[in-house]
């Protein structure tokens, strides 16, 4: 057994311009997350993040959020099937978000990551914050840039950190919460 991390695990945040074939493969895979997930399933698939929202530029990586009414139990349940499909576990230790459950889809050579999987559990307050977001950015174009420009900024000077990276738009994220729903805004977003 080794302790070395596998190479998606440090790549670097590149944000690139933005690429229509992320929404199709998003689009694929949340369907076949649904066939999957189906008996662990609360309010379905979302497509979420920058590669959800046409035109923005984004680190080339497909994030997909599910609903479920136990985190654990889909971990202990769905991890062999989801393992089976390519996706690997992020233990909520290493994760360090107790509200998730988080899995990994590298390329074939485990080198990148091409997707992500958020599983939230139903209702929680998260869920409605991604979906706000990505809603926001894909409504007002101007918005969407200007968060095109903040993730341009925190992928140049937090090159070598993914965490900083996205520590480095979460005020953004909040401002734009704020603006959609203060309630949103008010919950944690970390």
């Amino acid at each position: 057994m080794t302790d070395a991390l596998p190479r998606w695990a440090t790549e670097r945040p590149k944000v690139q311009p933005h690429d229509p074939l992320l929404a199709i493969r998003a689009r694929d895979e949340a369907v076949r997350l649904a066939e999957i997930l189906a008996p662990w399933l609360v309010d379905g698939v979302e497509h979420v993040g920058s590669t959800a929202v046409p035109g923005l530029a984004a680190k080339p990586i497909i994030d997909l959020m599910v609903s479920v009414s136990d985190l654990d139990r889909l971990a202990d349940e769905a991890g062999g099937l989801l393992a089976t499909d390519g996706w690997c576990y992020v233990p909520p230790e290493l994760d360090q978000r107790d509200w998730r459950r988080f899995f990994v889809k590298p390329d074939a050579e485990g080198a990148r990551r091409v997707a992500h999987l958020h599983a939230i559990p139903a209702g929680h307050p998260r869920w409605a914050q991604q979906i706000a977001f990505r809603d926001a950015l894909r409504a007002d174009d101007q918005l969407a840039r200007a968060y095109e420009d903040v993730k341009r900024r925190a992928a140049a000077r937090h090159h070598d950190d993914r965490e900083a990276y996205t520590a480095a738009k979460t005020q953004f994220v909040i401002e734009v919460l704020a603006s959609v729903s203060p309630a949103l805004s008010r919950l944690r977003y970390n």
